[in-house]
């Protein structure tokens, strides 16, 4: 099994998006948190939030694609 195969499996993809979600959104409230209220965003600050949500998905993902690919190969 190869990298992006172990990446691209159903299970590997939810738990990250799982991750993602709940370590995204504590980091956005602890970046942007005080710009939410009143709302004072740019729309860059848009696109600098949703990165904050890819960070821990590649994480996850390569932590468990990589431990999947690692384990297959013993």
């Amino acid at each position: 099994m190869t990298f992006f195969e172990a990446a691209l499996q159903k299970q590997i993809v939810v738990r990250s998006l799982k991750v993602a979600a709940v370590v995204g959104t504590i980091l956005v409230g602890i970046n942007y948190g005080d710009r939410f209220f009143p709302p004072d965003l740019s729309g860059g600050d848009w696109v600098k939030i949703m990165m904050t949500y890819c960070v821990p998905y590649c994480v996850a993902t390569y932590s468990a694609a990589s431990t999947m690919v690692a384990d297959k190969s013993d």
